[in-house]
């Protein structure tokens, strides 16, 4: 496993939810963790326990490449390198194959897929030059099958499962790999107007977490494309 001291991993979308669970345990364990999302002062309250010097806050928004830009230099400007990269940010809607707005389709697109591709392509170089970087794709059973209506998510979801398979191929001679994390039900804002499953049956955000620091950790010998996460028993897994 690889030691986590002295290595540094930003995380969007890291106010709330999974983003959340993941910044606190990698920062428990010891990494350096760059902490990105919309509403920086909501950020900085969420991560009040881990503020020092391992911890650097930055607005991340996933629509404007400038924040990219400026998040990815702050970072490296605080920390001096990058190891890692957790895609975590992204949204949902009902846009659907019969009814929704194109505006609707064009945001989940821009959120859930164009953001992390584009955060992808600044850091990877970066990420190649540690050696053994990391890159975690929060994406979804939804991106492994269809189960409802709200198919602009599940085909953003198929998205983030192609840009994890097309990074772990161009960055596999430089130590890069890449993982995605696809869970189904997370106990989550994005999931409490759910009614076919109770909250307490639904993954904990920590334990999926504790899944990401494991995929981070691992050596390059030992990776892991994809990881799906059942909250439930689900007859195509």
């Amino acid at each position: 496993m690889i030691d986590p001291t002295d290595r540094v991993v930003m995380i969007s979308g890291a106010s709330r939810g999974i983003g959340l669970a993941i910044a606190q345990v990698l920062h428990a364990k010891g990494y350096s963790v760059s902490a990105g999302a919309r509403d920086l002062a909501a950020l900085q309250r969420a991560l009040r326990d881990q503020a020092g010097d391992r911890l650097h806050c930055a607005t991340y928004e996933a629509t404007d490449r400038a924040s990219h830009r400026a998040w990815l230099d702050g970072t490296l400007d605080r920390f001096g390198r990058l190891d890692g990269l957790v895609n975590n940010a992204g949204t949902s809607n009902s846009f659907s194959i019969e009814a929704g707005d194109e505006a609707d389709l064009d945001a989940l697109w821009a959120i859930n897929v164009k953001g992390p591709l584009f955060l992808t392509r600044l850091c990877l170089p970066h990420l190649k030059a540690a050696g053994s970087g990391r890159i975690i794709n929060i994406a979804s059973l939804s991106g492994k099958r269809v189960r409802n209506e709200n198919i602009a998510y599940s085909m953003t979801k198929h998205a983030m499962l192609a840009l994890t398979h097309g990074t772990r191929r161009i960055g596999w001679d430089h130590g890069v790999r890449a993982t995605a994390i696809c869970p189904g039900f997370v106990a989550t804002d994005l999931t409490a107007d759910v009614t076919k499953i109770g909250t307490a049956e639904m993954i904990d955000p920590l334990d999926l977490a504790e899944l990401a620091a494991t995929a981070l950790a691992l050596p390059n010998t030992a990776a892991m494309a994809e990881m799906l996460v059942n909250c439930r028993m689900e007859d195509t897994l």
